[in-house]
């Protein structure tokens, strides 16, 4: 796994860089949606989780999920349009799972993608990721995960 100011960046997940969220997609077209570890050290120890409800349909850039910390409520922005087909149940229960392990059990929503090819297009992840995160780091006066 790559690292960027101490931060695990996967380079095999697609990434909305600048909603510091990722998504990996499985054969079926479902989208995994997750924070990064970026925005994980940023937003501080997550306290609390509420996705949307599945059914729910949800535009790319829009809040998919809100997550509340010590310092910070925001929302969990979705890197896909499409549709909420599950959420997280370990998050009801232990939120902080999203700080522990935001790549794997801390995972956000899994979205049914309506048009994968198109909005995967404004994602990135490889070596591009790794230089968009450190650009923004930078830019941000990160000190580091």
């Amino acid at each position: 796994m790559a690292s960027v100011n101490g931060c695990n960046i996967p380079e095999d997940l697609f990434y909305n860089v600048d909603s510091n969220v990722w998504a990996s997609i499985d054969n079926s077209g479902v989208v995994t949606v997750g924070m990064t570890s970026y925005a994980c050290s940023l937003s501080g120890q997550i306290v609390s989780y509420t996705a949307k409800k599945p059914g729910k349909a949800v535009k790319r850039d829009k809040s998919c999920a809100t997550v509340e910390s010590g310092k910070w409520v925001g929302p969990v922005k979705a890197p896909v349009a499409g549709e909420i087909i599950a959420t997280n149940p370990l998050l009801d229960a232990q939120p902080e799972i999203i700080n522990e392990d935001p790549y794997g059990e801390g995972w956000i929503v899994k979205i049914k993608a309506s048009d994968w090819d198109s909005d995967s297009q404004s994602l990135v992840s490889g070596p591009g990721a790794l230089k968009l995160f450190d650009e923004k780091m930078s830019a941000d006066g990160f000190g580091g995960c």
